[in-house]
Protein backbone atom coordinates (compact mmCIF):
# COMPACT_ATOMS: atom_id res chain seq x y z
CA UNK A 1 0.00 0.00 0.00
CA UNK A 2 1.62 3.99 -1.12
CA UNK A 3 2.36 5.81 1.24
CA UNK A 4 0.74 9.13 1.59
CA UNK A 5 1.55 11.89 3.63
CA UNK A 6 -0.41 13.11 6.14
CA UNK A 7 -1.58 16.36 6.92
CA UNK A 8 -0.46 16.57 10.77
CA UNK A 9 2.90 15.51 9.66
CA UNK A 10 4.93 18.98 10.39
CA UNK A 11 2.63 19.77 13.65
CA UNK A 12 4.16 15.83 15.03
CA UNK A 13 8.10 16.79 13.59
CA UNK A 14 7.65 20.49 15.00
CA UNK A 15 5.94 19.13 18.54
CA UNK A 16 8.66 16.78 18.71
CA UNK A 17 11.35 19.64 18.85
CA UNK A 18 9.51 21.56 22.07
CA UNK A 19 7.45 19.07 23.85
CA UNK A 20 8.84 15.79 25.60
CA UNK A 21 6.14 13.56 24.45
CA UNK A 22 4.19 13.80 21.24
CA UNK A 23 0.73 11.70 21.33
CA UNK A 24 -0.98 10.83 18.06
CA UNK A 25 -5.21 9.39 18.63
CA UNK A 26 -7.44 8.19 16.19
CA UNK A 27 -9.48 5.84 15.09
CA UNK A 28 -8.14 2.24 14.44
CA UNK A 29 -6.70 1.73 10.75
CA UNK A 30 -6.72 5.40 10.08
CA UNK A 31 -2.73 5.13 9.47
CA UNK A 32 -1.19 6.09 12.67
CA UNK A 33 1.56 3.74 12.70
CA UNK A 34 2.50 4.23 9.11
CA UNK A 35 2.91 8.02 9.91
CA UNK A 36 4.93 7.27 12.65
CA UNK A 37 7.42 5.25 11.20
CA UNK A 38 7.77 7.78 8.28
CA UNK A 39 8.58 10.41 10.91
CA UNK A 40 10.77 8.05 12.86
CA UNK A 41 12.46 6.98 10.26
CA UNK A 42 13.93 10.84 10.05
CA UNK A 43 15.34 9.92 13.63
CA UNK A 44 18.07 8.24 13.56
CA UNK A 45 17.93 5.70 16.47
CA UNK A 46 14.47 5.62 17.41
CA UNK A 47 13.08 2.51 18.64
CA UNK A 48 9.40 1.67 17.81
CA UNK A 49 7.20 -1.00 20.04
CA UNK A 50 3.85 -1.79 19.11
CA UNK A 51 2.58 -2.92 22.19
CA UNK A 52 -0.07 -5.38 20.68
CA UNK A 53 2.88 -7.69 19.84
CA UNK A 54 3.56 -10.16 22.67
CA UNK A 55 7.46 -9.67 21.99
CA UNK A 56 7.39 -5.91 22.00
CA UNK A 57 5.35 -6.05 25.09
CA UNK A 58 7.75 -8.31 26.74
CA UNK A 59 10.50 -6.01 26.91
CA UNK A 60 8.44 -3.42 29.01
CA UNK A 61 8.36 -5.84 32.08
CA UNK A 62 10.73 -3.60 33.52
CA UNK A 63 9.92 -0.17 31.42
CA UNK A 64 11.95 1.69 33.94
CA UNK A 65 15.25 -0.44 32.99
CA UNK A 66 14.32 -0.30 29.24
CA UNK A 67 13.82 3.48 29.04
CA UNK A 68 16.92 3.68 30.56
CA UNK A 69 19.18 1.58 28.15
CA UNK A 70 17.53 3.80 25.39
CA UNK A 71 17.78 7.31 27.27
CA UNK A 72 18.91 9.15 24.71
CA UNK A 73 16.76 7.72 21.65
CA UNK A 74 13.13 8.79 20.75
CA UNK A 75 10.49 5.56 21.41
CA UNK A 76 7.63 5.19 19.72
CA UNK A 77 4.65 3.09 21.55
CA UNK A 78 2.08 1.74 19.81
CA UNK A 79 -1.17 1.30 21.23
CA UNK A 80 -0.61 2.80 24.32
CA UNK A 81 -4.21 2.12 25.52
CA UNK A 82 -2.76 -1.45 25.92
CA UNK A 83 -0.83 -0.88 29.10
CA UNK A 84 -2.14 2.48 30.39
CA UNK A 85 0.22 1.86 33.89
CA UNK A 86 3.06 3.02 31.90
CA UNK A 87 2.01 6.54 31.90
CA UNK A 88 2.96 7.30 35.51
CA UNK A 89 6.36 5.60 34.44
CA UNK A 90 6.69 7.73 31.55
CA UNK A 91 6.47 10.94 34.18
CA UNK A 92 9.49 9.64 36.23
CA UNK A 93 11.53 9.18 32.73
CA UNK A 94 11.13 12.82 31.17
CA UNK A 95 11.36 14.49 34.50
CA UNK A 96 14.63 12.27 35.34
CA UNK A 97 15.90 13.46 31.15
CA UNK A 98 14.67 16.76 31.22
CA UNK A 99 14.65 16.78 27.29
CA UNK A 100 11.98 17.14 24.28
CA UNK A 101 11.41 14.57 21.63
CA UNK A 102 11.31 12.01 23.92
CA UNK A 103 8.22 9.97 23.39
CA UNK A 104 5.83 9.66 20.25
CA UNK A 105 2.21 7.68 21.55
CA UNK A 106 -0.07 6.20 19.49
CA UNK A 107 -3.56 5.06 20.50
CA UNK A 108 -6.89 4.42 19.51
CA UNK A 109 -8.88 6.43 22.03
CA UNK A 110 -9.24 9.88 22.67
CA UNK A 111 -7.10 11.67 25.75
CA UNK A 112 -10.42 11.14 27.49
CA UNK A 113 -10.73 7.91 27.33
CA UNK A 114 -6.87 7.49 28.19
CA UNK A 115 -7.24 9.55 31.46
CA UNK A 116 -4.09 8.27 32.63
CA UNK A 117 -2.35 10.47 29.77
CA UNK A 118 -3.87 13.76 30.60
CA UNK A 119 -3.70 13.56 34.57
CA UNK A 120 -0.25 12.28 34.76
CA UNK A 121 1.51 13.42 31.68
CA UNK A 122 -0.20 17.13 32.35
CA UNK A 123 2.24 19.73 30.98
CA UNK A 124 4.34 17.32 28.79
CA UNK A 125 2.30 16.08 26.43
CA UNK A 126 0.87 17.60 23.52
CA UNK A 127 -1.98 15.73 21.34
CA UNK A 128 -3.17 15.40 17.63
CA UNK A 129 -5.55 13.79 16.21
CA UNK A 130 -4.98 11.89 13.11
CA UNK A 131 -8.41 11.13 11.19
CA UNK A 132 -9.33 8.86 8.17
CA UNK A 133 -7.61 10.33 4.87
CA UNK A 134 -8.83 14.17 4.46
CA UNK A 135 -9.66 15.50 0.17
CA UNK A 136 -6.13 17.56 1.21
CA UNK A 137 -4.34 15.15 1.83
CA UNK A 138 -5.33 13.55 -1.27
CA UNK A 139 -4.87 16.37 -3.71
CA UNK A 140 -8.36 17.60 -4.91
CA UNK A 141 -7.76 20.80 -3.37
CA UNK A 142 -8.86 23.49 -3.96
CA UNK A 143 -11.32 23.21 -5.79
CA UNK A 144 -10.66 20.23 -8.36
CA UNK A 145 -13.53 17.80 -8.95
CA UNK A 146 -13.88 15.80 -6.29
CA UNK A 147 -12.79 11.81 -6.73
CA UNK A 148 -15.79 9.85 -6.06
CA UNK A 149 -14.12 6.70 -5.09
CA UNK A 150 -13.11 8.97 -1.59
CA UNK A 151 -16.68 9.77 -0.64
CA UNK A 152 -18.08 5.99 -1.82
CA UNK A 153 -15.52 4.56 -0.08
CA UNK A 154 -14.38 7.13 3.17
CA UNK A 155 -10.90 7.86 3.70
CA UNK A 156 -9.50 4.45 5.66
CA UNK A 157 -6.24 4.04 4.10
CA UNK A 158 -7.35 0.16 3.18
CA UNK A 159 -10.63 0.91 2.30
CA UNK A 160 -9.94 4.12 -0.05
CA UNK A 161 -6.95 2.19 -1.82
CA UNK A 162 -8.54 -0.87 -2.22
CA UNK A 163 -8.73 -2.08 -5.43
CA UNK A 164 -12.20 -2.11 -6.11
CA UNK A 165 -15.24 -1.26 -4.42
CA UNK A 166 -16.28 -4.44 -3.46
CA UNK A 167 -12.80 -5.02 -2.08
CA UNK A 168 -13.28 -1.53 -0.18
CA UNK A 169 -16.62 -2.36 1.33
CA UNK A 170 -15.50 -6.10 2.34
CA UNK A 171 -12.84 -4.65 4.26
CA UNK A 172 -14.98 -1.91 6.27
CA UNK A 173 -17.83 -4.45 7.16
CA UNK A 174 -14.47 -6.40 8.58
CA UNK A 175 -13.41 -3.62 10.49
CA UNK A 176 -16.92 -2.90 12.07
CA UNK A 177 -17.37 -6.43 13.16
CA UNK A 178 -13.53 -6.69 14.13
CA UNK A 179 -14.37 -2.77 15.99
CA UNK A 180 -17.28 -4.77 17.75
CA UNK A 181 -16.44 -7.69 18.60
CA UNK A 182 -12.95 -7.53 19.20
CA UNK A 183 -11.72 -3.53 19.69
CA UNK A 184 -13.87 -2.60 21.59
CA UNK A 185 -12.93 -5.07 24.43
CA UNK A 186 -9.17 -4.47 24.19
CA UNK A 187 -10.20 -1.14 25.27
CA UNK A 188 -11.64 -2.26 28.67
CA UNK A 189 -15.71 -1.57 27.37
CA UNK A 190 -18.01 -4.69 27.30
CA UNK A 191 -21.06 -3.36 26.33
CA UNK A 192 -22.85 -6.61 23.93
CA UNK A 193 -21.43 -6.39 20.02
CA UNK A 194 -25.16 -6.96 18.79
CA UNK A 195 -26.90 -4.21 20.63
CA UNK A 196 -23.98 -1.51 19.68
CA UNK A 197 -24.15 -2.65 15.95
CA UNK A 198 -27.88 -2.14 16.09
CA UNK A 199 -27.28 1.02 17.98
CA UNK A 200 -24.63 1.85 15.08
CA UNK A 201 -27.25 1.05 12.11
CA UNK A 202 -29.78 3.07 13.30
CA UNK A 203 -27.73 5.88 14.06
CA UNK A 204 -26.69 5.39 10.06
CA UNK A 205 -30.69 5.99 9.31
CA UNK A 206 -30.76 9.19 11.19
CA UNK A 207 -27.46 10.99 10.30
CA UNK A 208 -26.77 14.25 10.63
CA UNK A 209 -30.14 14.37 12.52
CA UNK A 210 -31.06 15.68 16.14
CA UNK A 211 -30.74 12.91 18.55
CA UNK A 212 -33.43 11.78 20.64
CA UNK A 213 -32.35 9.19 23.38
CA UNK A 214 -35.56 7.96 24.34
CA UNK A 215 -36.32 6.94 20.94
CA UNK A 216 -32.96 5.25 20.90
CA UNK A 217 -33.41 3.34 24.10
CA UNK A 218 -36.92 2.10 23.49
CA UNK A 219 -36.08 0.63 20.11
CA UNK A 220 -33.13 -1.20 21.68
CA UNK A 221 -34.81 -2.17 24.52
CA UNK A 222 -32.24 -0.11 27.11
CA UNK A 223 -32.54 3.17 29.05
CA UNK A 224 -31.60 6.51 27.52
CA UNK A 225 -29.25 6.77 29.86
CA UNK A 226 -27.29 3.81 28.67
CA UNK A 227 -27.52 4.82 25.11
CA UNK A 228 -26.12 8.43 26.25
CA UNK A 229 -23.66 5.79 27.43
CA UNK A 230 -22.71 4.12 24.11
CA UNK A 231 -22.99 7.18 22.26
CA UNK A 232 -20.41 8.48 24.46
CA UNK A 233 -17.72 5.33 23.96
CA UNK A 234 -18.22 5.64 19.64
CA UNK A 235 -17.52 9.19 20.47
CA UNK A 236 -14.59 8.61 22.36
CA UNK A 237 -13.33 5.94 19.75
CA UNK A 238 -13.77 8.83 16.90
CA UNK A 239 -16.39 6.44 15.22
CA UNK A 240 -19.80 9.46 15.29
CA UNK A 241 -19.65 13.21 16.08
CA UNK A 242 -21.88 14.89 18.23
CA UNK A 243 -22.29 18.36 17.32
CA UNK A 244 -23.88 20.79 19.51
CA UNK A 245 -26.02 23.81 19.05
CA UNK A 246 -25.23 26.75 18.48
CA UNK A 247 -26.62 28.91 21.06
CA UNK A 248 -25.18 32.40 20.62
CA UNK A 249 -26.87 35.36 22.52
CA UNK A 250 -30.12 35.09 21.01
CA UNK A 251 -33.37 34.38 23.17
CA UNK A 252 -35.12 32.56 20.79
CA UNK A 253 -36.32 29.05 21.00
CA UNK A 254 -33.54 27.23 19.81
CA UNK A 255 -33.03 23.80 19.42
CA UNK A 256 -31.11 22.24 22.41
CA UNK A 257 -30.66 18.57 21.83
CA UNK A 258 -27.36 17.52 19.70
CA UNK A 259 -26.86 16.10 16.16
CA UNK A 260 -24.97 12.95 15.54
CA UNK A 261 -23.00 11.80 12.73
CA UNK A 262 -21.03 8.63 11.90
CA UNK A 263 -17.64 10.45 10.70
CA UNK A 264 -16.51 8.60 7.94
CA UNK A 265 -18.30 8.50 4.87
CA UNK A 266 -17.58 5.00 4.22
CA UNK A 267 -18.63 3.13 7.18
CA UNK A 268 -21.71 5.01 6.86
CA UNK A 269 -22.68 3.56 3.31
CA UNK A 270 -21.41 0.03 4.50
CA UNK A 271 -23.23 0.04 7.56
CA UNK A 272 -26.67 0.85 4.79
CA UNK A 273 -24.91 -1.91 2.47
CA UNK A 274 -24.73 1.18 0.13
CA UNK A 275 -21.84 -0.14 -2.30
CA UNK A 276 -21.48 2.32 -5.41
CA UNK A 277 -23.14 5.33 -6.42
CA UNK A 278 -26.12 4.44 -8.08
CA UNK A 279 -27.05 2.97 -4.83
CA UNK A 280 -26.08 6.30 -2.65
CA UNK A 281 -28.19 8.93 -5.55
CA UNK A 282 -31.18 6.46 -4.95
CA UNK A 283 -31.08 6.18 -1.11
CA UNK A 284 -32.53 8.90 1.67
CA UNK A 285 -28.82 9.17 3.08
CA UNK A 286 -27.13 11.24 -0.04
CA UNK A 287 -27.41 14.64 1.69
CA UNK A 288 -26.33 13.65 5.11
CA UNK A 289 -23.84 11.49 3.45
CA UNK A 290 -22.43 14.67 1.68
CA UNK A 291 -22.90 16.86 4.56
CA UNK A 292 -21.11 14.25 6.66
CA UNK A 293 -18.21 14.46 3.65
CA UNK A 294 -18.40 18.26 3.90
CA UNK A 295 -18.61 18.53 7.71
CA UNK A 296 -15.73 15.97 8.51
CA UNK A 297 -12.88 17.65 5.78
CA UNK A 298 -13.22 21.30 7.12
CA UNK A 299 -13.11 20.16 10.72
CA UNK A 300 -10.45 18.05 10.24
CA UNK A 301 -8.73 21.40 8.04
CA UNK A 302 -9.66 24.23 10.42
CA UNK A 303 -8.84 23.41 14.46
CA UNK A 304 -9.00 26.76 15.70
CA UNK A 305 -12.42 27.60 15.34
CA UNK A 306 -15.42 26.46 17.92
CA UNK A 307 -18.07 24.11 15.62
CA UNK A 308 -21.68 23.92 16.10
CA UNK A 309 -25.32 24.09 14.09
CA UNK A 310 -28.13 26.56 14.42
CA UNK A 311 -31.92 26.00 14.75
CA UNK A 312 -34.88 26.95 15.69
CA UNK A 313 -38.13 25.77 16.67
CA UNK A 314 -40.10 28.06 13.64
CA UNK A 315 -37.14 26.34 10.84
CA UNK A 316 -33.84 28.92 10.75
CA UNK A 317 -31.26 26.74 10.58
CA UNK A 318 -27.38 26.44 9.48
CA UNK A 319 -25.56 23.08 9.39
CA UNK A 320 -22.25 24.57 10.94
CA UNK A 321 -21.58 27.36 12.90
CA UNK A 322 -17.75 28.64 12.91
CA UNK A 323 -16.56 30.76 14.57
CA UNK A 324 -13.15 32.53 16.27
CA UNK A 325 -13.08 35.86 17.98
CA UNK A 326 -14.93 38.15 15.95
CA UNK A 327 -15.06 36.20 13.35
CA UNK A 328 -18.92 33.96 12.37
CA UNK A 329 -18.91 31.74 9.54
CA UNK A 330 -21.98 29.43 8.08
CA UNK A 331 -21.78 26.63 6.30
CA UNK A 332 -24.41 24.98 4.34
CA UNK A 333 -24.25 21.47 2.65
CA UNK A 334 -26.05 20.94 -0.32
CA UNK A 335 -26.41 18.11 -2.36
CA UNK A 336 -27.18 19.37 -5.81
CA UNK A 337 -24.90 21.56 -8.77
CA UNK A 338 -27.77 24.27 -8.33
CA UNK A 339 -28.31 24.38 -4.47
CA UNK A 340 -31.72 26.77 -4.01
CA UNK A 341 -31.32 28.49 -0.67
CA UNK A 342 -34.24 28.52 1.55
CA UNK A 343 -36.12 31.71 3.89
CA UNK A 344 -34.86 30.20 6.84
CA UNK A 345 -30.95 29.90 5.66
CA UNK A 346 -31.35 33.58 5.14
CA UNK A 347 -32.71 34.71 7.82
CA UNK A 348 -30.32 32.56 10.14
CA UNK A 349 -27.43 34.31 8.52
CA UNK A 350 -28.81 37.77 9.29
CA UNK A 351 -29.94 37.17 13.24
CA UNK A 352 -26.39 35.83 13.80
CA UNK A 353 -24.74 38.30 11.85
CA UNK A 354 -22.69 36.23 10.00
CA UNK A 355 -19.31 37.47 8.88
CA UNK A 356 -19.81 35.06 5.02
CA UNK A 357 -21.68 32.24 4.70
CA UNK A 358 -20.48 29.15 2.28
CA UNK A 359 -22.56 26.78 0.49
CA UNK A 360 -20.85 23.78 0.46
CA UNK A 361 -22.19 21.69 -3.18
CA UNK A 362 -20.78 19.56 -6.00
CA UNK A 363 -19.84 22.27 -8.23
CA UNK A 364 -16.75 23.27 -10.17
CA UNK A 365 -16.13 26.80 -8.95
CA UNK A 366 -17.20 29.80 -6.75
CA UNK A 367 -19.95 31.99 -7.54
CA UNK A 368 -21.65 34.10 -5.32
CA UNK A 369 -25.57 34.33 -4.60
CA UNK A 370 -25.42 37.26 -2.65
CA UNK A 371 -22.64 39.61 -1.10
CA UNK A 372 -21.91 37.40 1.67
CA UNK A 373 -23.33 34.11 0.81
CA UNK A 374 -21.00 31.94 -1.68
CA UNK A 375 -21.56 28.63 -3.60
CA UNK A 376 -18.33 26.52 -3.79
CA UNK A 377 -16.74 23.24 -3.65
CA UNK A 378 -15.66 21.86 -0.47
CA UNK A 379 -11.57 22.43 -1.29
CA UNK A 380 -12.23 26.31 -2.28
CA UNK A 381 -14.33 26.84 1.44
CA UNK A 382 -11.48 25.18 3.20
CA UNK A 383 -8.83 27.25 1.65
CA UNK A 384 -10.62 30.22 2.34
CA UNK A 385 -11.54 29.36 5.87
CA UNK A 386 -7.55 29.13 6.68
CA UNK A 387 -6.73 32.57 4.96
Amino acid sequence: MKFIDRQISANVENYLNHFPAVAIFGPRQCGKSTLAKFIIKNRPGSLYLDLEDPDDLAKLEQPSLFFKQYEDRLVCLDEIQRVPELFSVLRSVIDRRERNGQFLILGSASPDLIRQSSETLAGRIIYQELTPFLISEIHFMPDEKLNNSYWIRGGFPRSYLSDNDAMSIRWRKSFILTFLERDLSNLGIFYPPATMKRLWQMLAHIQGQVINYSQLGNALGISHTMVKNYLEVLQQTFMIRILRPYHGNLKKRIVKSPKIYIRDTGILHALLNIENFDLLFGHPVAGASWETLVIENILGNIESFQAGFFRTSNGNEIDLILTKGDKKYAIECKLSSAPKLTAGFYHAVDELNITHAWVAAPVDSPYPVKENVTVAPVGYIIEALKK
